[in-house]
């Protein structure tokens, strides 16, 4: 177990390996499970969880998402040994993946990044969330995460699914939300991503108001190899709301 850190997955050996992220208030079986059930027998998963995320053990202390790629590496070689393996990331796990694209792209074989950005919005909204979830808890953000994080076809269609999800995110540590907010807060990629050199998947939701389209835009601008895919009917959690789409683009990649 890699300290902050919390997986979640089952290996069975002599299989791709593929890791996945989520996002911000998210766990990463609420938010990857449908979509990883599509994949059949193909890859050997392992999620990771943001700290205090799922199963994550609470963040004792600041983190960047610098940090957090490196302690993706350093839980694959603790749990399945130095190897390469394909990544699949949302949001804040998207940013991950950029990350892991950039400084540790000797182990990365494919990736796969929906609703994700190189620069997250303005630093000053993401330290006033910060402070208003230590103060009121996540419970506070529970009804613009319900806005931002759905399209209305799904979260009229899928009810169960949103109340599953909006469920994780109450269930988060409060100072762990806050601490992923700050990090959020000084996370700018955009002169790096030139460093990118390999072809990825890169998905974005037409409806998604968190990243937008032109989020996904100048991450193509930056790093050519970007392959970019835009999802109809799809907000900020591509993984949950189009599984079959997502599971179709991660195994092409």
């Amino acid at each position: 177990m890699v300290a902050g850190l919390g997986w979640v997955g089952e290996l069975r050996g002599g299989r791709e390996l593929l890791v996945v992220g989520a996002s911000l208030g998210t766990g990463v079986e609420a938010l990857w499970r449908t979509c990883v059930e599509r994949l059949g027998e193909r890859f050997d998963v392992l999620g990771w969880e943001v700290p205090g995320h799922g199963s994550g053990a609470p963040a004792t202390a600041a983190f960047s998402i610098e940090e957090l790629a490196g302690r993706v590496v350093a839980g694959v070689d603790e749990i399945c040994g130095p190897q390469q393996f394909r990544y699949a990331g949302d949001s804040l796990g998207g940013a991950v993946g950029l990350v892991l694209l950039v400084d540790h792209a000797d182990r990365v074989s494919g990736a796969t990044l929906a609703c994700t950005s190189a620069r997250f919005s303005a630093p000053r909204m993401w330290h006033e969330r910060a402070a208003l979830v230590r103060a009121e808890g996540t419970e506070a953000v529970v009804k613009g995460s319900r806005e931002r994080w759905f399209s209305p076809w799904f979260a009229d269609r899928e009810p169960t699914a949103v109340d599953g999800l909006i469920e994780s995110l109450r269930a988060v540590d409060d100072e762990s939300y806050a601490l992923a907010c700050e990090a959020l807060a000084e996370f700018d990629i955009r002169d790096r991503l030139g460093k990118i050199d390999r072809p990825f998947a890169l998905i974005a939701g037409r409806d998604d108001v968190a990243t937008p389209i032109a989020d996904a835009q100048r991450i193509v601008n930056g790093a050519p190899g970007a392959q970019l895919t835009i999802l109809d009917d799809v907000a900020h959690l591509a993984p949950i709301e189009a599984p079959d789409r997502v599971a179709a683009i991660l195994t092409k990649v």
